[in-house]
């Protein structure tokens, strides 16, 4: 009887290889899929097993709409709060979920090595879904291994101790992503449409909101207007000054400032006047600095920022990479306590040996280390942890920065605390007091591994009390309160975890996404100042309903959420309550937008006054205006339409031909980079594509928020079926991609540089260069159903005999033309003589091993 199978699943096949390393001893055989299988024999719970162990890539499912809601101008925004939702595969071309269902065949056993946090949670029952498995079947059983870092350790450890699968911590992420779609995408829908119908200038490809990314704007556009509203005051400041051995020294007033100039004058004469100091008191305490808690996400984040110069998006990305490759513990943590049965010793001897801070970790390893401060146990992971040492060479620049930060810090919270003596001397003359302090380090602790947290010293003269010291000169030193500064990263992370903005692990999305688009921008030190558009929307939202941009309202959610992830609140019913709450602010939002608007006509110019001439509307015959700031788009003054362009490129006119179905102008939009596409697109079949089930592309595509068109909407010419259009899929087809579905198209003014380009990925082939001329023509190739091409060779580099430069063949049967081809990007394939394809346009033609161009 052949051993049952276990089937073991990972969030990234990194980690999926690590644990197959461990458990198989290294003795394993790894198969290619959609993601690698490693297969072993070994030992499960207690029975002789089959393993196999892959991993997906992320989510596996997103949410959102069912196709007919994702068109903006069919669908009121209004609806979406009550539309139903479905779950779409994340990377439909990664086939994740045929690869889990055929790895999951034969199989009795599945184990999920997914993060151990909510999201990791979530993945779990998508993984659970895509293998047929069920929690309550007896015969198929679902485990969940749960592990804080990807060490030996913590591999074998949490394989001897699996459970259950978290169902009400799946949920609470299902209510998060459902209340966040709906909520985000009716208001970004509205905005979007209202606004970039009426201005030109806004600069920002959607004017959108969500329940987090709003009041994390918010926070920022607060402190600018404390900076704009704030209004300097003069003072002015006492400084007598005392000579002592030669030397100066400066004494600071116990009042610290005065804001009327005369009272100040007053003291100043009065302390002149004596000319004396007596010295008051001498007081000497031992005083201590504490080291430091456990690291946690937030702590993290915070620090990179501020002393790294890295953004949050930067530091999870760079973290992220340390842990997959087993250098530091999981990084999402809201944990600053250490478990009690954590090896500090094992931890503490794997980084003995560094040349940076091997000696301070010897000391503690011979002389004892310190009980970790006490802090906060979040139940989730423990604090961020060095698992292994690391050199800069083994991870480069910015990822070694953090792996020693981290090293440090964890180093650090098992030191002494930094112990110093702190020295202060008062003094008095005609009433006033005046102090000096100095500081003297009786023990580093742990600033010796975090030097730039240690304590100055300042030595003093020695003082003895009642003593009367003569005063050298007096300064009266005037200043100007200055206002806040921006507000850097560091401190709108602090805001945003005090307020219950975002999770751990969602807090560098929300600032990375009010950077992308527009509503803030990054200064140097990592400070973020908001732009106009920032501004305004806050504004408007305050004049409206505060709550919109409020922290309050979201922190009541995110409490919710938790209730549903401990399963003392109902899933439905919290996504129920809270969505007719913003059905409510959004119906009442929609009446007073004219309030908001307001304000946007007094920061932007209206469509007619933005722009320049470039084409004519085919409707009207006048020339339309293309505004270049993003969104990209073309404004007809006369129909007062908006027409939608591809983003990220250039346009110009192409010709001045039209297209055949609606006598709108052609425009060619070439894409930025020196092997960026070029391509003609008809402006009204862009945005209100003629034919059905055309996908979208290029940017165009904004469903969910993501953008402004709808379902269809992106049809540029190389995508337009239309049978006789010269500028048509048809007509400049040449034959299937062999990467993906797409075809292969001539690009119509690569001239010299001939090329095709796929319609659907970025495969790229390039044609004989600098021929004169390169067609399509009407004609099929009898072997393989390719588009016939006319070559109109250059004279003087004709590859023709007798000089000859006109040439017509079929690129992937023809000897002469297929020699002359080279596949710029795309994977390698060479040609099968004798192949049937599907056709110029045909889908699928010359897959498997493909062309070989070049061989």
């Amino acid at each position: 009887m052949a051993p049952p199978r276990v089937l073991m699943v990972a969030e990234k096949p990194s980690i999926a290889l690590s644990i197959a390393s461990v458990l198989s001893h290294g003795q394993m055989s790894t198969r290619k899929g959609t993601t690698e299988v490693h297969e072993f024999d070994g030992i499960f719970m207690k029975f002789q097993a089959r393993f196999r162990v892959t991993s997906v890539i992320g989510h596996v499912f997103s949410v959102d709409f069912p196709g007919k809601y994702q068109d903006w101008s069919r669908t009121d925004p209004q609806d979406l709060f009550e539309a139903p939702i479905r779950k779409l595969e994340t990377n439909p071309k990664a086939h994740v979920c045929r690869h889990l269902s055929q790895e999951a065949r034969g199989c009795s056993h599945l184990v999920l090595w997914l993060d151990c946090d909510r999201e990791g949670e979530n993945i779990c029952f998508e993984v659970i879904e895509s293998t047929s498995f069920h929690l309550n079947d007896a015969k198929r059983r679902v485990h969940r291994a749960r592990f804080s870092s990807i060490t030996e350790k913590d591999i074998v450890k949490a394989m001897d101790n699996l459970v259950e699968p978290n169902k009400d911590e799946a949920l609470a992420v299902d209510a998060r992503q459902e209340i966040d779609l709906k909520v985000g995408v009716a208001f970004t829908r509205f905005q979007t449409n209202y606004f970039q119908g009426k201005y030109g200038n806004l600069d920002s490809r959607v004017i959108s909101y969500g329940p987090c990314q709003t009041p994390t704007l918010g926070f920022c556009v607060e402190r600018y207007m404390q900076i704009n509203l704030f209004k300097p005051e003069k003072f002015w400041v006492l400084h007598p000054f005392i000579l002592i051995d030669g030397y100066e020294l400066q004494l600071e007033w116990d009042r610290q400032k005065i804001f009327d100039f005369d009272v100040a004058l007053m003291f100043q004469k009065l302390v002149m006047q004596d000319g004396i100091l007596q010295v008051v008191d001498i007081s000497n305490k031992q005083e201590s600095k504490s080291r430091p808690s456990g690291l946690n996400t937030v702590n993290l984040l915070k620090i990179a920022s501020s002393a790294m110069g890295f953004g949050p998006q930067m530091a999870m990305q760079l973290s992220e990479q340390l842990y997959t490759r087993g250098f530091i513990s999981y990084p999402r943590t809201e944990s600053t306590a250490y478990p009690s049965s954590f090896d500090f010793i094992g931890t503490l001897r794997a980084l003995a040996n560094s040349s940076t801070w091997g000696d301070h970790v010897k000391e503690l390893l011979v002389d004892g280390y310190q009980k970790p401060r006490s802090g906060t146990d979040a139940g989730d992971h423990p604090p961020i942890t060095p698992m292994h040492l690391a050199t800069e060479s083994m991870l480069g620049k910015d990822a070694w920065r953090l792996y020693q930060y981290i090293c440090q810090h964890f180093i650090a919270t098992l030191s002494p605390d930094c112990k110093y003596t702190r020295t202060k001397v008062d003094f008095t003359s005609r009433g006033e007091f005046f102090h000096c302090i100095g500081q003297h380090v009786t023990a580093k602790g742990f600033t010796s591994v975090m030097p730039w947290l240690g304590v100055n010293t300042k030595s003093l003269p020695q003082f003895v009390k009642s003593e009367k010291i003569e005063i050298s000169r007096v300064e009266l030193s005037e200043g100007k309160t200055v206002p806040p500064d921006y507000l850097t990263e560091s401190e709108l992370i602090s805001l945003m975890e005090k307020n219950g903005i975002g999770t751990d692990a969602s807090i560098p999305v929300h600032i990375n996404n009010i950077c992308e688009r527009n509503y803030v921008q990054v200064q140097a030190g990592r400070k973020l100042a908001p732009t106009s558009l920032g501004v305004t929307l806050i504004r408007g939202y305050q004049c409206i309903d505060p709550d919109l941009c409020l922290p309050d309202i979201r922190s009541f959610i995110e409490h919710q959420i938790t209730l549903v992830g401990k399963g003392q609140a109902d899933h439905s019913r919290v996504v129920e309550h809270v969505l007719q709450q913003f059905k409510q602010k959004y119906d009442y939002f929609v009446k007073q937008i004219d309030s908001m608007d307001a304000l946007f006509e007094a920061q932007f110019s209206p469509l007619a006054d933005t722009g320049r001439y470039l084409s004519k509307c085919g409707k009207c015959l006048r020339y339309m205006k293309y505004i270049s700031s993003q969104p990209s788009r073309l404004y007809c003054g006369t129909c007062e339409e908006v027409y939608y362009l591809p983003q990220r490129g250039a346009i110009k006119l192409y010709k001045e031909l039209t297209c055949p179905l609606d006598n709108f102008e052609l425009l060619i939009f070439s894409m930025a980079g020196p092997e960026g596409k070029s391509f003609p697109l008809c402006p009204f079949c862009y945005n209100s594509p003629p034919f059905e089930g055309i996908e979208m592309v290029f940017g165009a595509k904004r469903a969910s928020g993501s953008g402004k068109l709808g379902k269809g909407a992106g049809m540029p010419c190389f995508l337009c079926p239309h049978p006789t259009c010269r500028h048509s899929m048809i007509a400049q087809g040449v034959c299937a991609c062999p990467e993906c579905n797409g075809t292969l198209v001539l690009d119509p003014v690569s001239a010299p540089k001939w090329r095709l380009y796929c319609n659907m990925c970025n495969c790229l082939v390039l044609l004989p260069q600098g021929a004169h001329r390169i067609a399509t023509t009407r004609d099929q190739c009898p072997e393989c159903d390719s588009k016939i091409i006319e070559v109109d060779f250059n004279k003087n580099h004709t590859p023709l005999p007798d000089g000859a430069t006109f040439y017509t063949g079929c690129i992937l049967c023809d000897h002469l033309l297929h020699s002359l081809v080279e596949v710029k990007h795309g994977k390698s394939f060479f040609k099968r003589l004798g192949s049937r394809g599907r056709g110029r346009a045909g889908r699928g033609a010359y897959r498997g091993k493909g062309w070989g161009f070049g061989k």
